[in-house]
């Protein structure tokens, strides 16, 4: 059974920094993608961010493009999300998911992921 579990949110002010990390198990996770997704109250969950199995692929949502990176270390099966210059309109309940195949990251099947519960993070203008 796969399982991953989300941690490093928190409270930042506009302009700061978090790198959030995602820890899998039950799973050969260099054969997964991975993605973070996030869901602002009274919105809908968007997908932020994707990495294909090795990390040769990758992929973000175009509000967040040149302020976030995602990352994978496969010797430790954790997925990063490096978030820089944050912004108040990034507060949400960020989720870690793990897909089999890229594309379901990237499109947003959601129903074909394995989510974790995730984690806060909240920029404070």
């Amino acid at each position: 059974q796969v399982q991953v579990v989300e941690s490093g949110g928190g409270l930042v002010q506009a302009g700061g920094s978090l790198r959030l990390s995602c820890t899998a198990s039950g799973l050969t996770f260099e054969d997964y993608a991975m993605g973070w997704f996030r869901q602002a109250p009274g919105k809908e969950r968007e997908g932020v961010s994707c990495i294909s199995g090795r990390g040769a692929a990758t992929y973000y949502v175009d509000s967040v493009k040149g302020r976030f990176t995602i990352s994978r270390d496969n010797s430790k099966n954790t997925l990063y999300l490096q978030m820089n210059s944050l912004k108040p309109e990034d507060t949400a309940m960020y989720y870690c998911a793990a897909f089999v195949r890229y594309m379901y990251c990237t499109d947003s099947w959601e129903g074909l992921g394995s989510w974790g519960q995730g984690t806060q993070v909240t920029v404070s203008s």
